[in-house]
């Protein structure tokens, strides 16, 4: 089974940090014309993703495929391993109500939001540096032997996390509002997709993940010193906001995959014993790499315009 190299993932930032974090801010988000080819053939790709999507959640949903899920394997779950799912859910939870807290507080202060909205290659540097110091700081954490150090890890990790998404707020409430909700319709279809399907039906995607995860952070990158109204900036946007949206999507049905699989398989006498909070973060990167991508589409079709 192949798997998603944790050096790659740690390097670019997947799972203490998201890509893209310089070009949140909203003086930062390109606006390729909506008339570009690239633009259009984005949003038939996010359409079919969709599609599929919801074929798949009908397709393991009726139960039709030959082999079991892990919601008919939750009957004969252990109830260790019931309390591990729950306890990562409950952990994933916390952790967006944190960001969002986070991202207020950042918001309602002048001297943070100039700070988060610097330009400047410094700024952008030390940006990436914290998420990823913070993101390698919980997980090097023992969440048994060191519970306090662990939470407040935890929580600075997602106070930090908000700190970076804070200047898009300045697009207005109702889009985030509503680009909240496009994120918990995504993330609850996918997860019920994921929880329907085989057990492993999805954990064998870590190598083409892998190589689709470095095409949008390269495109990402790019995006940045090419104008998006230039035909080939406009694609690159296209690639890291349409098809992160998609690559992301596609992390998610890993993502969850391998917490439960994580769950059913850790032995429950190991050394180390079952960490709940590291076992959450890759759902909760892969959430906020969807929420804010929806974000940037929303805006440039106009849902960011304030009154």
């Amino acid at each position: 089974m192949l798997a998603v190299s944790p050096g790659v993932r740690a390097a670019f930032g997947r799972d203490p940090g998201f890509p893209c974090c310089a070009e949140l801010g909203p003086e930062n988000l390109p606006s390729p014309a909506k008339t570009s080819a690239v633009d259009n053939m984005g949003r038939i790709i996010l359409a079919g993703g969709a599609a599929v999507g919801l074929g798949a959640l009908c397709y393991y949903g009726l139960g039709m495929s030959n082999e079991i899920g892990a919601i008919e394997k939750a009957v004969i779950w252990p109830q260790y391993v019931k309390d591990r799912i729950h306890a990562t859910y409950m952990y994933f939870a916390g952790s967006v109500g944190l960001t969002a807290l986070s991202a207020v507080a950042v918001s309602r202060s002048p001297a943070l939001m100039g700070l988060m909205m610097r330009g400047s290659w410094l700024a952008i540097g030390a940006t990436f540096a914290a998420m990823i110091g913070a993101g390698m700081l919980v997980r090097s954490i023992s969440y048994e032997h060191s519970p306090v150090p662990k939470h407040l890890a935890w929580m600075l990790h997602a106070g930090v996390m908000g700190a970076v998404i804070a200047p898009l707020t300045l697009l207005g409430g109702p889009l985030m509002v509503r680009a909240a909700w496009y994120t918990a319709g995504i993330v609850g279809g996918l997860s019920t997709v994921a929880m329907c399907a085989p057990s492993e039906k999805f954990l064998s995607m870590g190598g083409p993940l892998a190589v689709g995860f470095g095409v949008v952070f390269a495109s990402s990158l790019g995006s940045m010193f090419l104008p998006p109204t230039s035909v080939f900036g406009a694609g690159l946007y296209s690639v890291a906001v349409y098809g992160g949206l998609v690559l992301f999507s596609m992390f998610l049905l890993y993502d969850t995959q391998k917490v439960i699989k994580r769950a059913e398989i850790h032995p429950i006498y190991a050394v180390q014993k079952y960490d709940p909070i590291n076992a959450c973060m890759g759902i909760y990167v892969d959430t906020l790499n969807i929420f804010t991508r929806l974000v940037m589409i929303l805006a440039n079709g106009g849902g960011g315009k304030r009154k």
